[in-house]
C-alpha cells in the first residue's frame, strides 16, 4: 500500500522535474538571490517564482533568509549522498542548456549591479 506522504527523495526528484525549478536552482548556485532578482533573471512572473520557491523549500533544496521585507534564497547544504549527487548534476549536467546559460549571464549582470534589493 503506497504511503500518503511523499518521501524526501520523491520530493527532490519532483523538484528537479520542472524546468523553472531547475533554472532557479541553477542561478542560486552562485549565491543567494531575492524573489525580485529571480523574476528579473528568469523572465517569469513573481507568483510563478514564489510558487516554485515554496516547492523547493518543501523539498529541502533551498533555504530562505529574511531581511526586513525581503526573502533571500540559496541552495541548501546537502544532507545526504543523494542530495549531494543531485547538486553535482545541477552543476555539470545542465551547462549545455541554452536557457540556463542565458540565465547565468543575466544573473552575473544582476549581481554586478548589486541586485534589486
Amino acid at each position: 500500500m503506497p504511503s500518503a506522504t511523499k518521501t524526501h527523495v520523491d520530493l527532490m526528484f519532483r523538484a528537479f522535474s520542472d524546468p523553472v525549478r531547475l533554472r532557479i536552482l541553477a542561478v542560486i548556485r552562485d549565491g543567494e538571490l531575492c524573489v525580485c532578482d529571480l523574476v528579473s533573471i528568469l523572465h517569469v512572473p513573481q507568483p510563478t517564482v514564489s510558487r516554485h520557491l515554496a516547492y523547493l523549500l518543501r523539498a529541502g533544496l533551498v533555504t530562505v533568509r529574511e531581511e526586513r521585507s525581503w526573502n533571500f534564497y540559496q541552495l541548501a547544504r546537502a544532507r545526504s549522498a543523494f542530495h549531494r549527487k543531485l547538486l553535482e548534476c545541477l552543476a555539470s549536467c545542465f551547462r549545455d542548456v541554452p536557457e540556463m546559460t542565458q540565465d547565468a549571464t543575466r544573473a552575473r549582470a544582476n549581481r554586478d549591479r548589486g541586485g534589486c534589493c
